[in-house]
């Protein structure tokens, strides 16, 4: 076969690559039923945008509105949107996290029947008493709520159990139990604005019940508070108009307690925002010091939810007056400045562009791999040139918006290394391409940003939390997060690109797409070297400042903890791998797969030791084992195929040597 059709041939199967990455994305969660809510109507655009930026706390920090729904939402079900049909075979509605959480909020009619938790076994509804549908699909409440009594029960029980002892089925189930619970907390949030309270008639029992606002009940709550402590003094019963009044109040106020936190509090020195439940407790109970707010504040929050039925205009000019009031307060606290710029961030979706970027450089580096070193395979080069930039660009941008809202580096958790590497590997690698100018490196630039992206997009869509919270108190330090944090990531950057040039050397001497070039062999090995020694720097400086950090905080320079064993096993093998080429022991094949085996260690370090569940630097990451796997299994394959390629090249130049040398003497 000649070198053209080889690489004709590598071509087509990195396009099936490329497929294959992107099914394997869209297939990790459970497929999208069509769901048909009979009289549906959406939300109108207006309306969504000025329910976006209202600010609320959560993770510790004030976050927009649809931030928190976003994540509600994708713990739940397990994506962020969700496709509805008001008539039976009628059109299509996408719906994204705002609008189902204000359906929660204002329209329970409607989000009662939405197909909104992600079941990935249906066992757990048979054990619960339901009727399932397939093996991983969602449901909705209204299809979960016969079995609620038995499903609290179980994650009852489950929960005496060691975390570490429980099956899948029991984690599931408990998971199950904590979103149902998060979402009958969000029905509740304006359940007693929207229904008000009942008041039992003094009169006789022709008289109609009257319905009264939890508000004016507070308002009346030192009168409450003199009746019981008057039935307490004289060891009367409480009158039954009055206790059933209570009743309906403590019910409302238990369910919307623990649901959205949107109201800052008065006190300057007070850092928790309250919940309308606890407002009304307060106020009740008389513990708080600003009744009066308290109750303005349940106030506006019925004249939002009472405003919907007379029209969504109506309702959006409340929902506004109701922002704008606790704006105003958030803003005089300092904690409303980057709420804007969060929203802005989630709406322009800069991460998706990027991976379509590198998708396209993807599609352009297999067309200027198969054109060769022809006018259209230079063409096609600054077309992959310009993408990965794009790419690059719409990498970095987010990264950055990310910091200023965080107010703190780039790097503080798992999902954050994983973007900033994305960054760091493209980076490096063009600087490669532009000291080699031999095309290799510009090649897998598109490819790896594909893989990194889609890796941070499914491990979000897995982990289901907001990767922009407060980091526990021990991160909490600037100056050792933009040092320390910061070069052992760009270790691992480091040590990415060079395992990945380890595989283009690898691909192309094993396929024979190289024409038996020694000059591009040669460049490809300066480069490995040269990649070599910057990640032996970049590791061993990150890994003594790791010490002098965990000295400072923990008062020990070294402990033999996974993760720091995890930074000198990089660094040893650096080392190794450099005394190796040093003294013959690693030639070309060595080095490139010495290389290839450090993007195990690299993941090891970066990745697996997280899931060991020991140490002080495991920081709370227990998901994602199938990703290191996925890695592991992909450096498997190409050290696999490049001993093999070695062998079989070994074995051709062996049968060739007598025919070189009988050709030699004839000379």
């Amino acid at each position: 076969m000649n070198q053209p059709a080889r690489w004709t041939l590598f071509g087509l199967g990195l396009l099936l690559f490329a497929l294959a990455l992107v099914a394997t994305y869209r297939n990790s969660t459970p497929p999208e039923h069509v769901r048909n809510i009979p009289g549906y109507q959406p939300w109108e655009k207006e309306t969504l945008l000025v329910a976006e930026t209202i600010p609320v706390q959560d993770g510790g920090r004030v976050k927009p509105l649809a931030t928190y729904a976003g994540f509600t939402m994708l713990r739940m079900y397990g994506a962020r949107s969700m496709k509805l049909t008001a008539d039976e075979g009628g059109e299509e509605i996408r719906i994204k996290p705002l609008a189902w959480l204000m359906d929660a909020f204002f329209r329970p009619q409607y989000s009662i029947k939405m197909p909104s938790f992600r079941i990935e076994d249906s066992e757990i509804l048979r054990a619960i008493g339901v009727t399932p549908g397939e093996r991983r699909d969602r449901y909705s409440y209204s299809d979960i709520e016969p079995g609620r009594d038995r499903l609290f029960e179980l994650a009852g029980s489950y929960g005496e159990i060691e975390a570490n002892r429980r099956n899948p089925m029991e984690k599931q189930i408990m998971a199950l139990a904590s979103n149902v619970q998060t979402y009958e907390q969000l029905l509740g949030t304006f359940g007693m604005a929207r229904s008000g309270l009942v008041m039992d008639s003094l009169g006789g029992a022709e008289d109609q019940p009257k319905r009264a606002d939890a508000s004016s009940v507070m308002a009346t709550a030192e009168v409450i508070q003199g009746v019981l402590q008057r039935s307490q003094a004289e060891g009367t019963p409480i009158p039954t108009h009055v206790q059933n009044l209570l009743e309906q109040l403590i019910n409302g106020a238990n369910a919307s307690k623990f649901g959205m936190f949107v109201f800052p509090p008065g006190n300057e020195g007070d850092t928790k925002w309250l919940s309308p439940g606890e407002r009304v407790m307060n106020v009740m109970q008389m513990t708080t010091r600003e009744a009066e707010q308290s109750i303005e504040d349940i106030a506006s929050m019925e004249a939002v939810a009472r405003a919907l039925p007379e029209s969504e205009a109506s309702f959006r000019e409340k929902l506004g007056e109701f922002k704008e009031n606790v704006v105003s307060r958030a803003e005089a606290r300092g904690e409303y400045k980057h709420v804007p710029l969060e929203a802005d961030y989630y709406h322009k979706n800069w991460f998706l562009y990027a991976l379509v970027w590198f998708l396209f450089g993807t599609v352009l580096t297999i067309g200027m791999w198969m054109t060769g070193r022809t006018k259209a395979g230079k063409i096609l080069a600054g077309g992959v040139w310009v993408t990965t930039m794009l790419g690059l660009v719409y990498t970095i941008i987010p990264i950055v918006k990310r910091c200023i809202i965080m107010e703190r580096p780039p790097v503080g958790n798992l999902y954050d290394t994983i973007i900033f590497i994305a960054a760091a590997v493209i980076i490096f690698g063009a600087l490669t391409e532009l000291l080699t100018k031999r095309r290799y490196a510009l090649g897998v630039l598109p490819i790896a940003g594909v893989m990194l992206i889609l890796l941070a997009r499914m491990f979000e869509v897995g982990d289901a939390k907001d990767h922009m919270d407060p980091l526990i108190a021990v991160l909490r330090s600037n100056y050792w997060l933009t040092t320390h944090v910061i070069s052992i990531t760009l270790g691992y950057a480091g040590g990415l690109v060079t395992a990945l040039l380890g595989m283009v050397y690898v691909l192309l001497r094993g396929l024979r797409l190289d024409g038996g070039d020694k000059e591009l062999r040669r460049s490809l090995t300066r480069a490995v070297y040269g990649m070599v020694c910057l990640t032996l720097f970049l590791s061993l400086v990150g890994t003594v400042l790791g010490g002098i950090w965990a000295n400072d905080s923990w008062g020990r320079f070294w402990g033999w903890d996974p993760k720091e064993n995890g930074a000198l096993m990089i660094v040893l093998a650096n080392l190794a791998i450099l005394h190796g080429r040093l003294g013959g022991f690693l030639r070309e094949w060595g080095i490139h797969l010495a290389a290839i085996f450090m993007a195990a260690i690299v993941t090891f370090s970066w990745w697996g030791v997280n899931l060991l569940g020991t140490g002080l630097h495991s920081y709370g990451f227990a998901e994602g084992g199938q990703y290191i796997w996925l890695l592991y299994g992909l450096v498997g394959i190409f050290l696999l195929f490049g001993f093999v390629a070695r062998a079989l090249e070994n074995g051709s130049r062996a049968e060739e040597e007598p025919a070189r040398r009988l050709k030699k003497a004839e000379s």
